[in-house]
């Protein structure tokens, strides 16, 4: 997959895709920048950092239609969410900036004919109003949670809209029903001009099949919305496998058996997200709700987002970025001087340096001094690795490698049986959780991950050919990658018997030149996001930390560094790829 045109979106001409082309070291900082020559180009981006156009457009009508002309909106999917938008306005924006707030909701219209099929996918908008000075904050909270609504239901949901089948709900005093247009109304008795059973069974069940057909197109069941999230689950549990595909929609049988190696793992302690940073933000927010207000601990050099959420969802957290032998030494003097903690945060590789920490000694802290342990699997995924019997809770996104075919997000969390807080988690949920995923996005994310375990097999074996190019060649100043990091030791006590080191590694170069030129060069896709089932190249550093290049640089993450998302490619072909793009580098050649 190669070729992409800036601002192309990857995979081309995917409406929803995950992915957008940045083809060369110039366009990345072009983006960053907000250079028009990069922005202007763009057709999409990656989803948390890039609102979609079709959310820009129902945004923009409910604008029009319900706030001041110059106002903007941010739309959640629940009222819950966004009173939780408006309260982290409240908290971080200067008060002239928020006095003019404020909130609508809009509801099916129950009266419309199609309104029993349609409520199965709970079509609900809530819209956060505010200035456009106040807007950052807004979009601050939807980034860091991952709260926002997705595309698909974007466009769903604004088919409604302007169609009249979304009301106005103001708790109970909104105006009169919007029946909608003349098409979506009952139909009337020839005879006399009277509603008639018949009459109106028969034309709510055409529009009814109309309007799914419009929506959804001729494969997707509505029916299988529910079987195919108790798929998702036990693919994550383990305990579905292979290339299974679900007969029907009859609940399936209970589980048996799984791969995380929890006797006790139910498929109801896996709860299903719109996007993994939202897995991460609700898994704090419920060990703050049952824990109470305490600091919690983010260990080692993490994912941008997660580290923002400790940061400021809370009372903060302790930061210790390099994530070493050293950093846990520190910890257990804090513990044993007294401090206690919430939870400790960490991702198992990490992201980028994909190193590992202790999770058997930080296990051990944890009992010893009452603190939750929270593991981001992402990257090891559950296929190579078992980090479930040291976790309280493991959180993944299924954004990456478990779909593959970046054209949809998902996250889940699981809360271990096992552990100390599971009880007290469960009640939380019980009490707090929203189902917030999007049927379509379910729809796709459970097709799209029939195949994960069979894909992993392919992806640990190119990216340990490619790590052994890339690690022998005189350009290459460090690689990280479980499998040569210092930390291996930590990667091999939770690795599978059958599992591999992945599919993601990262790389510097002694030379910066050379670096920019190896990226220009190599003849993959180039953009954000990984996991994907064709190799995805990125200058990690520059699109994440942009701004705080040297506060990355402190803890050994350097702005140079390329970060490559292992595919499916033939092997033979995909390291030909990487050796010519080193002969480039080697030559000074760009394409910049």
């Amino acid at each position: 997959m190669t070729g992409f045109a800036l601002g192309e979106s990857i995979p081309p001409d995917t409406a929803h895709a995950v992915s957008v082309s940045l083809p060369t070291w110039s366009a990345n900082i072009g983006y960053e920048e907000g250079q028009d020559w990069v922005i202007g180009r763009m057709t999409i981006g990656y989803p948390r950092f890039f609102i979609h156009k079709s959310i820009q457009a129902f945004a923009n009508d409910l604008v029009q239609k319900f706030g001041p002309p110059s106002s903007k909106a941010m739309l959640f999917p629940t009222r819950q969410i966004a009173a939780r938008c408006v309260a982290f306005l409240t908290s971080r924006a200067p008060p002239a900036l928020t006095a003019n707030l404020a909130v609508i909701h809009l509801t099916l219209d129950t009266a419309s004919p199609s309104a029993k099929t349609l409520a199965l996918f709970s079509p609900a908008i809530s819209a956060v109003l505010c200035s456009p000075d106040a807007f950052p904050f807004a979009k601050e909270y939807w980034q860091h949670a991952g709260d926002g609504i997705s595309s698909r239901r974007a466009e769903f949901c604004h088919g409604l809209f302007r169609d009249g089948l979304l009301r106005l709900d103001d708790d109970g005093k909104q105006k009169k029903p919007c029946r909608g247009p003349r098409r979506y109304q009952k139909g009337q008795s020839i005879d006399d001009g009277k509603p008639t059973v018949v009459a109106r069974e028969e034309a709510a069940q055409e529009e009814e099949s109309r309007f799914l057909e419009e929506r959804f197109g001729r494969n997707l069941d509505v029916s299988f919305v529910e079987a195919a999230k108790s798929a998702i689950r036990r693919r994550i549990a383990g305990a579905l496998r292979g290339d299974h595909e679900l007969g029907g929609v009859a609940p399936l049988p209970d589980m048996k058996t799984n791969s995380r190696g929890i006797v006790e793992l139910r498929e109801d302690d896996i709860y299903l997200f719109p996007c993994g940073m939202n897995a991460i933000f609700n898994a704090h927010r419920a060990l703050l709700g049952v824990r109470g207000g305490m600091k919690s601990i983010n260990f080692g050099f993490p994912y941008v987002d997660t580290l923002k959420i400790l940061q400021k969802f809370g009372p903060g957290c302790l930061f210790y970025g390099h994530g070493s032998d050293e950093d846990l030494d520190a910890l257990e003097a804090r513990l044993r001087g007294g401090e206690r903690f919430l939870a400790l945060f960490c991702e198992f590789p990490g992201n980028p340096l994909l190193a590992c920490p202790d999770l058997g000694q930080i296990r051990r802290l944890a009992d010893e001094y009452d603190f939750a342990l929270v593991v981001d699997e992402t990257i090891g995924t559950f296929a190579n690795i078992n980090v479930l019997q040291f976790a309280d809770v493991v959180v993944s996104s299924l954004t990456k490698i478990f779909s593959g075919d970046c054209n949809v997000m998902g996250g889940s969390a699981i809360f271990n049986p096992s552990g100390r807080y599971y009880a007290a988690l469960k009640a939380f949920a019980q009490r707090e959780f929203e189902d917030t995923y999007w049927a379509e996005d379910v729809i796709f994310m459970e097709r799209n991950s029939r195949d994960f375990v069979s894909r992993i097999d392919r992806v640990n074996a190119n990216a340990e050919a490619i790590a052994g190019v890339l690690r022998c060649h005189p350009l290459i100043k460090r690689i990280y990658y479980p499998q040569y990091v210092e930390s291996r030791k930590n990667y091999e006590a939770c690795k599978l018997p059958g599992g591999g080191y992945g599919g993601l590694l990262s790389v510097t170069f002694h030379d910066r030149t050379k670096a920019v030129a190896f990226y220009d060069a190599i003849e993959t896709a180039k953009g954000p996001s990984l996991g994907t089932n064709f190799t995805l190249v990125s200058p990690y550093v520059l699109l994440a930390h942009y701004q705080e290049l040297e506060w990355a640089a402190s803890f050994g993450v350097e702005p140079d560094l390329i970060r490559v998302s292992v595919g499916l490619e033939e092997t033979g072909h995909i390291v030909k790829v990487f050796e010519s793009a080193l002969e480039a580098a080697e030559k000074g050649a760009t394409l910049a």
